[in-house]
């Protein structure tokens, strides 16, 4: 792909250039010609200050590393060191209390708690799938995982109505826990019907019950004397009893019932950043042109099932009664976040004057801001967002300065493109330590557009292994989650932003659940992102967000974050130093050998199974099996850790170079082997000197030390690069 437009000096991948004067511009009320000028114009005033703060990044990671070399510093003081980091900047004064100020925020993000997807926006089916989780039936999600337990293995090839009963059994437990009854339970339930404008259970022996709060029942379809569905809500999530006599399922229940259908993902993020690999000017277009789609609400991909093609697409809203017989919707999709590239990478999707990539980061924030300029004006399908705002989730930024930058940037954007201040709502990951640490002053760096802050365990963790490199060996991988500073991270991120004025205004979310095949063990563990005063949290799957969210159900986010805000003091300020752990082995010599291959094992084969195939295959996430054969999300985070604490304990003499050569090659059959019914997989161990991929996973070990913030973007890039320049020659 070497076809280029010059526009104002700069040199545009012809395929980028297509899609945005042909696909993008028609409908908008923009000339192509203006549009060019202001990319350039934004380039020429921002790419230098993006430079600028990466030079400041290596900088204050030159600082830190050479005060880990410094005698005097060992055995490590936190006071010393906390006061260091003031100095040279790492950590800034904070200034006094505020709240923040952004406005037209939509409900899913300012009003209501629920689960969030992030989807790989390079796979369109993906991206449709995710899109369309916003409701979700309940019964398929139980009956589909781990949640219902088989006393014995089913005899049935087809439907288990053993299973299926325990299945609905378990929906009406669900019934009576978020539809409690004046009397009685849902599990006895005969007949739903609406009588006097309310809702009316009748029961087994006759009796019959209202909801024992009436105002729950907030809609119906099909008639008042036989309705096809009944909607309620509870703590802002709405619920769908489906009746159809007729149905399979429904003609074995007593009351008819089908299908329990839950609200369920409220919003999507549709990630440009760590679950994609685009590499060049071809990919990025493709990224945009699904983005295009979805604010179009055109967004098509045609696949096989069950022997016969069918087309997806968005769902359309969906249409209910009030008891009044008046019509009403409810969006049929999730709302939309777009999440950019950070600052460190840059895109051969246009070059400057001079030949040379520009930053990513910025290509996105005006190319995807542009694309959405549909959903604003009218021109879609579909409404994705009712405030008419954009949702841009800002990744990978290191400290107010950087989130500065970035408010700057979307400004300017919001001028080029003649929207009103603040259209464009930016979401803060803090997944960067030096974010973590001046997380008040982040946000009041975008106080005016701020409308998400989330922790990020993943990339939190490989940045907390590559600033404290030399500090020492670091904890055992699987024991990272126990160390104090995850504890402080957590607890501090929702403090700060309560303090900061977010209730009722922007999200805080929680991290991703990785292990999609175990919802049981999610369904135990993910009921503390609510509980902590988290008003999202990630799933990894439209099923995982329909269990999900039963969690917000059980349990009113508003009211947890009203006890919080009640007893906010100097929570946040007292766990700073706890944040500033670091977390280093307490007895590195106590780890035995063996232990020290199986943590090393562990680590090469994830790294290994998720780089073959973004490297080889172009697949950015993927369920990636570990050296247990559990399946496992991966994505560039991940790898960043994994190749990080390779790096470290390598470093700090835990292990040598043989040892980790000795384990790549060992593992490379054992990745082999799990991916041995992939028909595009290519075998590493057949040829470790020719596999680019298996050569990438070497980079990224022995050569992690040395990479920006430890991130792996770099490296892969380069790796994939050649890879497609040796299928493009052959």
């Amino acid at each position: 792909m070497n076809e280029r437009v010059i526009e104002h000096g700069y040199q545009v991948a012809e395929c980028l250039h297509k899609l945005v004067n042909e696909e993008v511009l028609p409908g908008l009320d923009i000339d192509s010609k203006n549009f060019w000028k202001s990319l350039a114009d934004v380039m020429d005033e921002f790419a230098p200050k993006n430079h600028a703060l990466l030079k400041t990044r290596e900088q204050l990671q030159a600082q830190i590393d050479a005060w880990h070399e410094v005698p005097e510093n060992s055995p490590f003081n936190h006071e010393s060191y906390k006061s260091f980091l003031s100095e040279i900047g790492y950590i800034v004064p904070e200034c006094e209390d505020f709240q923040i100020t952004t406005d037209k925020v939509d409900a899913e993000v300012a009003l209501i708690s629920g689960p969030q997807l992030v989807v790989p926006l390079m796979n369109a089916r993906f991206a449709l799938n995710a899109a369309n989780a916003r409701w979700g039936s309940l019964y398929d999600a139980l009956y589909g995982s781990d949640i219902i337990v088989d006393e014995q293995e089913s005899t049935n090839k087809g439907y288990d109505p053993i299973r299926g009963a325990k299945v609905v059994a378990y929906g009406r437990e669900f019934l009576d826990q978020s539809l409690p009854l004046e009397s009685g339970s849902h599990k006895d339930a005969t007949r739903y019907l609406i009588k006097d404008k309310q809702l009316v259970v009748e029961l087994q022996l006759g009796s019959k019950s209202a909801l024992a709060k009436p105002e729950q029942f907030v809609g119906f379809t099909g008639t008042l004397a036989s309705p096809t569905a009944i909607l309620c809500m509870n703590n802002g999530l709405h619920i769908e009893i489906q009746i159809d006599a007729n149905s399979p399922i429904g003609k074995t229940d007593l009351a008819q019932v089908k299908d329990i259908v839950l609200e369920s993902a409220l919003s999507t993020i549709q990630d440009c950043e760590d679950s994609i690999a685009a590499v060049d000017g071809e990919d990025k277009t493709a990224v945009y042109r699904n983005w295009l789609g979805l604010m179009k609400g055109d967004l098509t991909e045609k696949l096989v099932k069950g022997g016969k093609e069918i087309v997806r697409s968005l769902n359309p809203d969906r249409e209910y009664l009030t008891v009044d017989e008046e019509t009403f919707s409810l969006s049929g999709r999730s709302l939309q976040f777009i999440r950019n590239v950070g600052h460190l990478m840059t895109t051969d999707a246009v070059l400057t004057r001079d030949g040379e990539e520009v930053p990513e980061g910025i290509l996105d924030g005006i190319i995807t801001s542009l694309i959405s300029l549909h959903d604003l004006n009218g021109s879609s399908q579909y409404v994705n967002s009712k405030e008419k705002s954009i949702y841009i989730v800002k990744p990978k930024m290191h400290g107010p300065t950087e989130v500065a930058f970035t408010d700057e940037l979307f400004s300017t954007i919001e001028n080029k493109l003649s929207l009103p201040a603040n259209t464009i709502k930016m979401g803060i990951m803090d997944e960067e330590r030096r974010t973590s640490a001046n997380l008040k002053e982040c946000i009041r760096a975008a106080s005016s557009r701020v409308a998400f802050i989330n922790t990020g365990f993943l990339d939190r963790t490989g940045d907390e292994i590559h600033t404290s490199m030399l500090a020492g060996p670091m904890a055992r991988k699987e024991l990272m989650k126990n160390e104090a500073w995850i504890g402080a991270y957590e607890s501090r991120n929702v403090l700060i932003g309560l303090a900061a004025g977010l209730k009722g205004k922007a999200q805080i979310g929680k991290g991703m659940w990785a292990i999609p095949d175990e919802m049981s063990a999610m369904m135990e563990a993910k009921i503390g992102h609510p509980k902590s005063g988290a008003s999202c949290a990630w799933v990894p799957s439209p099923t995982a967000a329909t269990l999900h969210v039963m969690h917000y159900h059980q349990v009113n986010v508003a009211d947890v974050q009203d006890k919080l805000l009640a007893s906010l003091g100097g929570e946040a300020d007292n766990q700073l130093d706890e944040l500033l752990t670091i977390p280093l082995l307490n007895d590195p010599d106590s780890v035995s050998i063996q232990e020290r291959q199986h943590e090393l094992d562990n680590n090469v084969q994830g790294l290994l199974g998720y780089v073959v195939r973004w490297v080889d295959q172009g697949v950015g996430c993927s369920k990636v099996p570990d050296i247990e054969n559990v399946g496992r999300m991966e994505d560039r985070a991940t790898l960043r850790i994994s190749s990080q604490h390779i790096c470290n304990w390598l470093h700090h003499g835990l292990l040598n170079e043989e040892q980790v050569m000795a384990s790549l090659k060992k593992m490379a059959v054992v990745v082999d082997a799990q991916n041995v019914g992939d028909t595009s997989y290519i075998p590493m161990a057949d040829n470790f000197e020719g596999s680019v991929a298996f050569q990438a996973a070497i980079d990224l070990i022995f050569k992690g030390k040395e990479q920006p913030s430890g991130y792996t973007e770099p490296l892969l890039h380069q790796r994939r690069k050649e890879l497609k320049a040796k299928l493009l020659a052959s």
